[in-house]
């Protein structure tokens, strides 16, 4: 048995708002795919999440930028194309 998931509070303040960070649940989607045996999607999504952040161009708020989650998301997405 495992759990996955984005530990943190429930943010109702910023729901619905599109500027929350998706890291957490991102990282931990991650873990799941490795729990269940996907390591090369895992580590794809994760160099994908990372390179995004290294890079700087599309942050979230809380990580210094203006983006959305939408915007930050999609930024991910791309690397994996």
């Amino acid at each position: 048995t495992a759990i996955f998931e984005a530990v943190h509070g429930t943010a109702p303040d910023i729901a619905g708002k599109n500027i929350a960070n998706p890291g957490a649940l991102i990282l931990a989607a991650c873990m799941m795919l490795e729990h269940i045996g996907d390591r090369d999607n895992a580590t794809r999504i994760r160099d994908a999440f990372e390179s995004t952040i290294r890079e700087g161009r599309v942050l979230t708020r809380d990580l210094g930028g203006t983006a959305g989650t939408d915007a930050f998301t999609d930024a991910v997405i791309a690397k994996l194309g």
